[in-house]
């Protein structure tokens, strides 16, 4: 496994740099890194090191999304109000339209499973727009109007409302019905998760307000309650739905508000983190991808998943409507509402193992959606917002 982890690394990080002197996000070559790395390419990360990749997946989703809480100031997100909620659910909806429009003319699939490929793919990938749209925050672009913290809070709820639907779309595949409690699931997972870490961070903000000790040791702290946080949604899966990355972002949030000294600091430890982080993430991400179902997709797939991208930034469009954001900046949140990766990855592949009939082609336009929007959306973020955003000069 060592050996693996040295071959992540290393090369992670210079196929990183490569790409980014050719003005590309770093990103793309951590995916390639994987790709090249993984079981369908060379063979090269050892089966243990794969085995227990969603779990180091999600440590890292974990790391970014803490460090996301910490700079999350809840006033500003009131500040936006309206379309932040609909940010949630909207452009997801529209995605699963449009692929439940053009994906069975074109792939000769039946309705529902043109449904359960929409909630596959719907999903926007917060480990891509989180480091993102903290950069934003740190260069002021757009924060007079909390462009980046509408766009970071909408992609996170986004996975969750998705998810459930996707378990909705497969129950009746599988021979079960939609139920309104299905739905439910929705609204009570993230007010669980958001009531969760608001009081575990009111918890924590005493306990290091009271009890002196080094900033590292606070970073250890608030990763395991994280990790137990995110364990929880597991345990207390078909007796309470909670969403547990929610609840990070939300404890994260809470210490800012609460402590904002502290929380300033330890954005700091995070933001180191991720250097590593985002390197495991992303190479274990293109370890996922199967060559060779994208190749023998075809033109087809593409076409579908371009198609139901169209609709997803007239979902967006849709909810900038009565807003103060000048043309330009909605055009920058459809853009950076594009990039497709970690949820593709984790349920692309459960209609096939679920032995759906649809399971191979969904977990083919999977794949192409991380392919084709990953890089699309990190190099559509980073080429455009200097341009259609403007900088707090205060």
């Amino acid at each position: 496994m060592l050996t693996s982890l040295a071959f992540i690394f290393l090369l992670g990080l210079s196929l990183g740099y490569v790409f980014m002197k050719l003005k590309l996000p770093a990103l793309i070559g951590m995916l390639l890194t994987g790709i090249a790395l993984g079981p369908y390419v060379l063979n090269l990360l050892e089966p243990s090191l794969l085995s227990v990749s969603v779990d180091l997946r999600q440590l890292a989703l974990v790391i970014i999304l803490t460090r996301a809480g910490l700079a999350l100031d809840i006033k500003d997100l009131m500040k936006v109000g309206r379309p932040a909620l609909l940010m949630c659910f909207v452009p997801a909806c529209f995605e699963i339209a449009g692929m439940m429009l053009i994906a069975p003319p074109l792939l000769g699939i039946s309705l529902l499973d043109a449904a359960i490929m929409g909630t596959v793919v719907a999903a926007v990938s917060p480990a891509i727009i989180v480091p993102k749209m903290l950069h934003l925050m740190d260069q002021k672009y757009g924060t007079s109007k909390s462009i980046p913290q509408l766009i970071m809070a909408g992609g996170s709820v986004d996975d969750v409302f998705v998810i459930v639907m996707f378990t909705a779309f497969t129950g009746l595949a599988l021979g079960g019905n939609i139920s309104a409690v299905s739905f439910l699931q929705i609204p009570v997972s993230i007010l669980s998760g958001l009531v969760l870490g608001v009081l575990l961070g009111w918890l924590l903000t005493r306990y290091f307000k009271r009890y002196h000790m080094r900033d590292s040791v606070k970073v250890l702290i608030i990763l395991s309650v994280s990790f137990l946080l995110v364990a929880l949604e597991r345990v207390l899966k078909g007796i309470l739905p909670v969403s547990g990355l929610l609840a990070v972002m939300a404890l994260g949030a809470t210490l800012l508000k609460n402590y904002e000294v502290l929380a300033l600091r330890l954005s700091a430890k995070f933001s180191k983190l991720w250097v590593g982080a985002e390197i495991l993430l992303f190479v274990l991400v293109g370890a996922t991808v199967d060559i060779k179902y994208a190749v023998g997709a075809g033109l087809s797939a593409v076409v579908v998943i371009l198609f139901s991208l169209l609709f997803r930034m007239a979902g967006v469009f849709v909810c900038m409507i009565k807003t103060q954001l000048t043309l330009k900046e909605r055009v920058f949140c459809m853009i950076a509402y594009l990039p497709k990766a970690t949820v593709q990855a984790a349920i692309g592949s459960l209609p096939l193992a679920m032995g759906l009939p649809c399971g191979k082609i969904v977990l083919t336009v999977a794949v192409l959606a991380i392919l084709i929007t990953a890089p699309l959306g990190a190099f559509g973020i980073d080429m455009t917002y200097k341009r259609l955003l403007e900088k707090e000069t205060n």
